[in-house]
């Protein structure tokens, strides 16, 4: 009888990441071969995502869907600003068109084009996938038990126990 996927378990799993609401696939752990790894309960995947996959089974697969609450939050529209035309003055602009910026303690915050004319700019800040909700495809590869030092390492690193 195989291990499953419970608290204090590291599993790894393949996933596709579909959009809820267009079925367009965003992105795939196939697409690189490399399977994703996590302790549960460590807090290193998005909560509605590990929630779910709890019980699951080596071999197992399933489509599992998750509301933008426990993935990346709704989006805020306190996140979509508008700034000066000069502040993107060597900078082609379209719609859609991601960019960086570094703030002033060095932090790097990513942000959409959504709208432009000849003074302003209309940024997004929002997580490229907030306010969608997620189709994940998941396969589970394996689950083992963590061990002792695993566990307090996980922790030590910033990810709490339930």
């Amino acid at each position: 009888m195989g291990q499953q996927v419970e608290k204090n378990t590291v599993v790894s799993f393949h996933y596709t990441l579909r959009d809820g609401e267009t079925g367009d696939v965003l992105e795939s752990s196939r697409d690189s071969g490399q399977p994703i790894v996590f302790m549960v309960g460590a807090g290193e995947i998005i909560p509605g995502l590990e929630n779910r996959m709890l019980g699951m089974k080596v071999g197992e697969t399933k489509s599992i869907e998750v509301p933008p609450e426990e993935a990346y939050g709704p989006k805020d529209p306190n996140l979509i600003q508008k700034a000066p035309r000069e502040y993107f003055q060597n900078v082609p602009l379209e719609k859609g068109l991601p960019l960086q910026a570094q703030t002033p303690e060095g932090h790097t915050i990513h942000m959409v084009v959504v709208d432009f004319d000849e003074d302003t700019v209309t940024v997004d800040m929002n997580h490229p996938l907030a306010g969608k909700v997620l189709i994940f495809d998941v396969e589970v590869l394996s689950v083992q038990e963590a061990s002792p030092e695993e566990i307090l390492r996980r922790q030590m690193r910033g990810g709490g126990l339930y």
